[in-house]
């Protein structure tokens, strides 16, 4: 069954490879959607794909990077849209 999950993390993220290492990861599972830095230091995520891959994605943002300090993690999940072909840095 393919999901949505929107994601807000907080804490040591930015600055960290954070959104690099979670696109990668992305990647790595065949998640697609998108990362960006908020201006209140937090990062924001939209994944879509198969259940199992973007659960393990959300989970991958719980700890992030080995630089990254995950103070928060906020996920919604919504309706799968279909509407990303691939996984993008918005900026």
């Amino acid at each position: 069954m393919k999901v949505r999950a929107h994601v807000f993390v907080a804490g040591r993220v930015q600055g960290v490879f954070y959104r690099s290492e979670t696109r990668y990861e992305a990647k790595k599972h065949h998640v697609n959607g998108w990362i960006r830095n908020l201006p209140d230091d937090r990062v924001e995520a939209v994944f879509e794909g198969e259940e199992e891959d973007v659960k393990q994605l959300v989970e991958f943002c719980r700890r992030g990077p080995p630089s990254a300090r995950v103070a928060a993690l906020e996920v919604s999940w919504e309706p799968y849209s279909g509407e990303f072909t691939g996984f993008e840095m918005r900026y």
